[in-house]
């Protein structure tokens, strides 16, 4: 599938999984990758939080099945890495860590684990000097309370703290205290040209965030969202920012950040439910894909046709929100 570049560029593939739900979607991504794209030359790298640290315990993949489909049949490289400052506290903090275990002046790019890749990604025209993250986002962070900082405020205090220019980030053509005229991401995916440079910025900010949130921000909840407030802010600052990639094809044609398998069969494409089966056929996988119960009753039982059919795909609701409480409604809902 032609997307972009004339000539595929080479890159590394990371995402994080450990012991429990993220193996198994790790598994579903190497397996749609390896399926969507075969002429992916990169790495694949599954960075794993090694025993300790911040996560006080062992998370490794313990489940040898797991281990051998990501080595041996998809090519994954399983990375181990310290977790010092997040950890079981805050496990949105793994995909920052992560990125100080990668290999220095690589260009990245990361995927959540809960992600299906459906088309050419070594096609995409990414500018690895220019970084870019997820456009596909609500308007989760901040909350502005009445009486207190508004958007503006809010975000305004966060570039000055790191000495950012805040007017070069708005989006002007999205009204005065709307949430869409401040960057914001979905830190579902995001890419640079090396992973240490962006992860020790991130890492940094993150904690000084973390450990003083600033008057503007002191009504405001940090988890889980304080990976989401530091990203536009690290992309920012290393000249990237929106539309760095054509429109339509991460979170489009070449991948699905799904999140849940009720979502997924919520509000997906036919196309991406016809690949997910596809991809998930083969009965070396189906064997252990079906270890974990909610892809075993959406993918290869009747629940994700049942939630299929309680959704019009053209006039979904309009906040994810409402979509969950549908579907726990009925009773349908798993996570």
């Amino acid at each position: 599938m032609a997307v972009g570049a004339s000539k595929p560029q080479k890159f590394n593939v990371v995402i994080v999984a450990q012991q429990g739900r993220l193996m198994y979607e790790a598994l579903l991504f190497a397996a749609s990758l390896r399926a969507a794209d075969p002429q992916f030359a990169g790495r694949l790298i599954v960075a794993e939080p090694a025993p300790g640290g911040a996560w006080g315990g062992d998370v490794t993949i313990r489940n040898r099945a797991v281990r051998d489909l990501l080595e041996g049949d998809y090519g994954a490289e399983i990375l181990p890495f310290e977790a010092r400052h997040f950890g079981a506290a805050y496990p949105q903090g793994n995909k920052i860590e992560a990125l100080l275990a990668l290999p220095e002046g690589e260009p990245f790019v990361f995927f959540d684990s809960d992600t299906l890749i459906c088309g050419a990604l070594s096609a995409v025209p990414f500018d690895f000097d220019r970084p870019g993250a997820s456009q596909r986002v609500e308007g989760t962070w901040p909350q502005p309370q009445l009486y207190r900082a508004g958007y503006g405020d809010i975000w305004k205090s966060l570039y000055d703290r790191f000495g950012l220019d805040f007017e070069s980030s708005l989006d002007l053509s999205q009204p005065d205290e709307y949430w869409r005229r401040y960057l914001y991401f979905n830190a579902g995916w995001f890419f640079y040209r090396c992973p240490r440079e962006f992860g020790r910025r991130y890492l940094d900010w993150a904690l000084e965030v973390r450990r003083d949130p600033g008057p503007a921000l002191a009504a405001q909840v940090l988890e889980p969202w304080l990976d989401q407030v530091v990203l536009p802010l690290v992309v920012h600052s290393l000249g990237g920012g929106r539309d760095v990639l054509p429109a339509g094809l991460l979170d489009g044609a070449v991948s699905c950040h799904w999140r849940t398998m009720p979502l997924l069969f919520a509000r997906e494409s036919d196309a991406v439910v016809a690949h997910l089966r596809a991809v998930a056929a083969p009965n070396r996988l189906k064997k252990v894909l079906k270890q974990y119960e909610p892809m075993l009753r959406f993918i290869y039982q009747k629940r994700g046709d049942k939630v299929r059919a309680m959704f019009d795909r053209d006039a979904l609701p309009r906040r994810e929100q409402m979509i969950r409480n549908r579907i726990k409604k009925a009773g349908l809902w798993m996570r």
